[in-house]
């Protein structure tokens, strides 16, 4: 299967000698990859997802012997742990040379099926990775249209009052929050593509959407982040498939709009 894949040759290189060498550990029990070599999208600068599946007998041995069984794989030039993004079982690595940035992910073979895909499998033993992975299908999170709404009105007044005291460095920060966790899945997924923060929306939204969500990003400047802001607002209510509190986007939005024009000494009204 994975000879039908698009794998450029520093990857494939990768895999072919990590993976024979993972094979003479009898605690492991397979090796998988997911992301954009399942997607069939990798290219020279793609990361390598690897699933490694562990024996449930030895799978605490093998979480405390993680870094140095990554280092058997390759040349390993560095790597940490994945608790910054939720995942502990991953072990994030840089390996070189040329550098190839592999992401490792720890699996006890009896969690197999707790999974948002279904990889790749590499290499098993007699099946037994197979016999129960596929059993299941693996399914992406895809961003809730009443998730985003019940919470994207207080995230704008969150953001407005930081435009409107001057603290700028905190509005930007939360613009692109609000392109990771808004804009850019809902994006995606009006797209028919995995909906992944802003990953590779450059390839599947339109060139207009593009546009408009380049008009999301702002500098260090008040007027720059009132109208990204503002603008965040205009693309979302676009996209957007459900309407939710229009007492609560009323509000908001008239209180964003006071912001601008007190610091603009223009007339304001109250709602």
């Amino acid at each position: 299967m994975i000879n039908s894949l698009r794998i450029p040759e520093l990857h494939q290189r990768f895999i072919d000698e990590s993976v024979s060498r993972l094979k003479n550990d009898i605690r492991i029990q397979g090796v998988a990859a997911g992301g954009s070599v399942l997607l069939g999208t990798m290219d020279e600068f793609s990361d390598l997802d690897l699933v490694v599946v562990i024996d449930p007998k030895h799978y605490s041995e093998v979480m405390k012997e993680r870094r140095s069984i990554a280092g058997r794989m390759g040349q390993l030039i560095d790597c940490f742990t994945g608790e910054h993004v939720g995942e502990p079982r991953l072990l994030i690595c840089l390996y070189g040379s040329p550098l190839i940035h592999i992401d490792l992910k720890f699996v006890s073979f009896d969690d197999i099926e707790e999974k948002v895909e279904n990889p790749v499998i590499l290499w098993e033993r007699d099946n037994v990775v197979s016999n129960v992975l596929y059993r299941t299908e693996g399914k992406f999170p895809e961003p809730q249209s009443e998730w985003v709404e019940e919470r994207f009105w207080i995230w704008i007044h969150y953001c407005a009052t930081k435009i409107g005291r001057g603290e700028l460095f905190e509005a930007l920060d939360f613009l692109s929050f609000l392109r990771n966790v808004a804009l850019g899945p809902l994006l995606l997924k009006k797209n028919h593509a995995r909906a992944q923060g802003v990953r590779k929306i450059e390839f599947y939204a339109t060139s207009d959407e593009i546009e408009k969500l380049k008009s999301t990003i702002a500098v260090y400047d008040f007027e720059s982040c009132y109208q990204a802001l503002s603008n965040s607002i205009g693309l979302y209510k676009e996209i957007r498939t459900i309407k939710g509190n229009l007492i609560a986007e009323e509000h908001v939005t008239e209180y964003l709009k006071r912001i601008y024009e007190e610091r603009n000494g223009l007339p304001t009204k109250q709602v």
